[in-house]
């Protein structure tokens, strides 16, 4: 058997690299002969860089600030020869950089995402991929802007300092755009995310992704208001309405934020990584499709990595087999989806904090059982 394993991250647990590892120690495990492929993938969100880097590029780092504007390291990656850059969000911005007690969406900031936009731009990238999932911010990418040059001013004229996060936006009455860098009109900036909510609203960035980063109601309510003051601002001084952009909601309205300023493309986060590893060219010669992910839910319908693995796997008439940490969704959906099997990898009763640490070991097993079970099959196909 040719065996493509095309897994993502594990959240707060494992990297897409990390559990392709595992897959396939498992599998080697097993009595199963069968030569394996491994092909970490994301769809924008945790583990969008090492997908990326997977057939090659640099990665790159360079200090930066996380979300509450701490010194830290943060990578990003050059492709394509140095002329793409790649810019995993999360890996400055993002939830996981944080702890459970420090989650605040009305001070959280883009900012360091902007350093790494501004330190690839200094080594010559002028395409950027930019993976918006697990971010920790809520405030319409300005933080990441200010990196960049963009100067905010309130209504008495004065500049507000750097980093600011989404408790901050009402107070924006001006943008400054002299002191953003002129070779970001020529630049290209394309960006990866699996979601296509917009800036405002009940299906907007405050209400429906706030709570994930430690938004109570009060400060949802508040978070809605300053991204509504924000985008309207925008639209009266540039005349560029975003307010009700599809997708635009993305890593709590950072999307909208870049758009209002630079030439963006919206793409899906998993076909664009999976068209850069040529997944299909890799799929002629592949019997089964080996993918997972945390956690199976309604999110994985709307463009999550494994339907966008299994999609393009049926295609070619290859099945696709789902590892997962949890199942919250009919497994008929997943099979009408593309997904031949769903099997959650926890083997006995434990708590969740108990299986995020044993993740690895557990996917591992998970991979050794299906490896058994598939060489019972080559056995009784032959």
């Amino acid at each position: 058997m040719n065996i493509l394993i095309a897994a993502g991250a594990f959240k707060h647990s494992l990297t897409a690299a990390q559990a392709c590892w595992a897959i396939e120690r498992g599998l080697s495990e097993s009595s199963l002969g069968a030569d394996l492929l491994r092909l970490p993938i994301a769809d924008g969100g945790n583990g969008t860089l090492d997908a990326f880097l997977a057939t090659g590029g640099e990665r790159v780092t360079v200090p930066a600030l996380d979300p509450l504007l701490r010194p830290i390291q943060a990578d990003y990656g050059l492709i394509d020869g140095g002329r793409s850059a790649v810019i995993e969000m999360a890996l400055a911005s993002g939830l996981e950089l944080l702890a459970a007690d420090e989650l605040d969406a009305l001070r959280a900031s883009s900012f360091g995402a902007g350093q790494l936009l501004a330190a690839a731009l200094e080594r010559g990238a002028r395409r950027f991929i930019i993976g918006l999932g697990g971010s920790a911010t809520s405030d319409g990418g300005m933080g990441c802007l200010q990196a960049l040059g963009l100067r905010l001013l309130d209504k008495n004229g004065q500049t507000l300092e750097q980093g600011i996060g989404g408790g901050r936006l009402g107070e924006i009455a001006q943008f400054d755009v002299s002191g953003l860098d002129k070779r970001w009109r020529d630049a290209e900036i394309v960006i990866a995310s699996d979601v296509d909510n917009p800036p405002l609203g009940e299906n907007g960035a405050a209400h429906v992704f706030g709570p994930q980063k430690g938004a109570n109601a009060g400060q949802v309510a508040r978070l809605e208001r300053n991204l509504r003051h924000c985008f309207t601002v925008i639209h009266e001084q540039r005349g560029i309405d975003l307010r009700a952009a599809p997708g635009g909601g993305a890593a709590g309205a950072f999307a909208a934020g870049l758009m209002a300023f630079f030439r963006c493309e919206l793409t899906s986060g998993i076909e664009l990584a999976l068209r850069h590893n040529r997944f299909r060219d890799k799929l002629t010669d592949c019997d089964l499709v080996i993918t997972g992910e945390g956690k199976l839910d309604a999110q994985t319908l709307s463009g999550k990595g494994p339907l966008g693995v299994a999609r393009l796997a049926k295609e070619y008439g290859v099945p696709t087999i789902v590892f997962c940490g949890g199942l919250a969704v009919d497994e008929a959906i997943l099979r009408a989806a593309g997904l031949s099997a769903a099997l959650p990898i926890v083997d006995a009763p434990m708590s969740l904090e108990a299986a995020l640490q044993d993740a690895e070991a557990l996917l591992q097993r998970a991979a050794r059982r299906l490896g058994y079970v598939l060489a019972l099959r080559e056995q009784g196909a032959s």
